[in-house]
């Protein structure tokens, strides 16, 4: 039901036709282009900075009304009031933005070089794996490259190990086990490759050969004791057969013999001057011979250096391989650092022919849908040019740009709802997957990144436009007004014969005026009677009633305590009401001078 401050005659109406709509017109228009730029804003009202906001509109707006009012009363006589219950409905407060689809992962194979393919088995639309072949181009001209870097790869390799062999000669060691009878070279001393520097004697056991007849060696064998008789003294010692020769040699009588080496321990007397004869199970020696040192070597340096460390002494045993010097050597060191680098360049050579075979053969590096095929087999490609391109349509993203002062608002696992015009009539689910903190201001506001990942994506392709809906909070048949009746202070018109009208912050009118208006005496109770119900001028006084609110949408707002069922409101709808701006922007009465609008849990808004 709606009515209009003053009804006007027929003639009336065709002489202010001029005067009174035009400026009213005029008033409307310069007042919702002054209004535009902040209603977005003033809709956040759940943000404090726009407390300071709304003060600021109510200061100019005010001082716009009092400019104009004075040339264009005749505005605020034109205003239509309209009058609904207080309805129970669902509302639900809610981020909207669109964006464009796109594929969950893409990427365009390129060639690094120029060649000939000679394969490229597979077409547009088709399903790839990971690592499947893609394209084989020709590798003939790497072939012999390749085969060449190997060579020169080998002969590193067995150059660097001379050099490394050639080290380990600077460590001279012995080369039988005995005692250190002799050392030529003192710490300092420079020593030329195969210059004797140690001589070793095994002395502990001394070495006899002597010849027997032929025939009774056949009875002889390795490890069988024997007595060995000096001839000087006639002292006998016990040796062990080592050796049996197998060569027979004719001594001056005819006689056919074999020598027989025994191996004696030296109790400290015996020499090389020394001479022995031998018995074997009673057989003697056919003469007798001279003791032998049983091993004697003379050591000498495998390669030249500066020596730098002596580890044994003469008199001292020396086994076998052990260290008896060491010598350095900055030529060598320097040959082997030389082949060391020389090797490592052989094997990068090698590293990078082989890196460019495998250039040769392209393998898809995601899984998905071939959407471009750009060579064909037996074409050339060209370096850095795309062959091809693969999307992979397993899931869809799309990413919403959200005002800074929704994002707050917004978690990663939110349920969003997507719809495309391109597939109609059907509703997607979406999940928040990442929340940029990187923000982009423009025009004095800030918006926020956010990606929203599609897994069900049938009928959805990426490139189009789609919708995306975040439900922040939701309730359900709750109490509710239009969002152009609440006033500053949560404050809300009601006909004084609504329940809760007994809870009122002021008198009614006697004249059934409005809340803070100036009765009129020219006005009519009731003249517009072919008008429809909500258009209808009460007779009932009106009364302000201060509410709390909940949540809301772009049109209706929550009411959780202040009315009940029951309540009739009152408000001035114009062509901005849905937008909780009617009563600014008709500049209807308000009730102390009011604002539409009002503290936390007023009309909210997307971005």
């Amino acid at each position: 039901m709606s009515f209009k401050l003053n009804h006007k005659t027929e003639d009336q109406d065709q002489c202010n036709t001029t005067e009174s709509a035009a400026p009213t017109k005029r008033l409307n228009e310069r007042l919702d282009q002054f209004i535009a730029p902040i209603k977005v804003f003033f809709r956040k009202n759940k943000r404090k900075k726009l407390i300071v906001l709304a003060v600021v509109c109510v200061l100019v707006l005010s001082g716009v009304w009092f400019f104009l009012g004075r040339n264009n009363g005749a505005a605020a006589e034109d205003a239509t009031y309209t009058t609904v219950p207080v309805e129970r409905r669902n509302i639900s407060a809610e981020v909207t933005g669109s964006g464009t689809l796109e594929a969950a992962n893409s990427y365009s194979v390129t060639s690094l070089l120029e060649g000939s393919i000679l394969s490229a088995d597979f077409e547009e639309g088709d399903q790839v794996e990971q690592g499947q072949v893609l394209y084989s181009i020709d590798a003939s001209d790497v072939a012999s490259s390749l085969e060449q870097a190997e060579i020169s790869l080998n002969q590193a390799q067995r150059n660097y190990n001379n050099k490394v062999e050639n080290q380990d000669d600077l460590t001279c060691r012995s080369t039988i086990a005995g005692r250190v009878v002799s050392l030529d070279v003192e710490l300092g001393d420079d020593v030329s490759a195969g210059q004797t520097i140690a001589t070793i004697r095994n002395s502990d056991m001394m070495s006899l050969t002597v010849p027997f007849p032929a025939d009774d060696v056949t009875g002889f064998f390795l490890g069988q004791s024997a007595t060995v008789t000096l001839d000087s003294t006639f002292e006998t010692l016990t040796g062990t057969v080592t050796e049996i020769s197998a060569v027979e040699t004719v001594s001056t009588g005819n006689m056919i013999l074999r020598d027989v080496t025994v191996n004696v321990p030296n109790p400290g007397g015996l020499s090389l001057d020394q001479r022995a004869a031998v018995e074997i199970t009673g057989i003697g020696s056919s003469a007798g011979g001279s003791f032998a040192y049983l091993d004697e070597a003379a050591v000498t340096a495998e390669a030249s250096g500066e020596v730098t460390a002596i580890y044994v002494s003469e008199g001292d045993w020396a086994n076998k391989n052990q260290r008896l010097l060491a010598l350095s050597s900055d030529t060598l060191v320097d040959d082997i650092q030389s082949a060391s680098e020389a090797l490592r360049n052989a094997q990068l050579s090698l590293e990078n022919r082989n890196k460019q075979l495998d250039d040769y053969t392209i393998t898809s590096p995601i899984s998905g849908t071939i959407v471009d095929k750009n060579y064909k087999t037996g074409e050339t490609s060209e370096a850095n040019q795309v062959l091809c391109t693969i999307y992979d349509l397993s899931y869809l993203t799309m990413t919403l740009s959200v005002d800074e002062l929704d994002i707050s608002d917004i978690t990663v696992g939110q349920t969003v709802s997507i719809t495309a015009d391109a597939v109609e009539g059907k509703t997607y689910k979406g999940i928040v997957t990442k929340v940029s903190v990187a923000g982009t201001a423009s025009n004095g506001v800030t918006t926020y990144p956010v990606t929203v990942r599609i897994d069900e994506t049938d009928g959805l392709l990426p490139g189009m436009s789609a919708d995306a809906t975040i439900v922040l909070d939701s309730v359900q048949q709750v109490l509710t007004i239009p969002a152009a009746a609440l006033m500053r202070g949560n404050q809300v018109m009601v006909t004084a014969d609504s329940p809760s009208a007994k809870n009122a912050d002021n008198e009614p009118s006697a004249t059934g005026d409005m809340p803070g208006q100036q009765p009129d005496a020219t006005q009519p109770t009731d003249t517009n009677v072919n008008a429809p119900d909500s258009a209808v001028q009460p007779s009932a006084a009106y009364v302000s009633i201060t509410v709390t609110t909940g949540i809301s949408d772009d049109t209706y707002i929550e009411i959780t305590a202040g009315l009940q069922e029951g309540d009739t409101i009152a408000y001035i709808k114009t062509n901005t009401t849905d937008s909780g701006f009617g009563q600014m922007n008709g500049m209807g009465p308000m009730p102390g001078g009011g604002m539409p609008g009002g503290g936390a849990g007023g009309p909210g808004g997307g971005f």
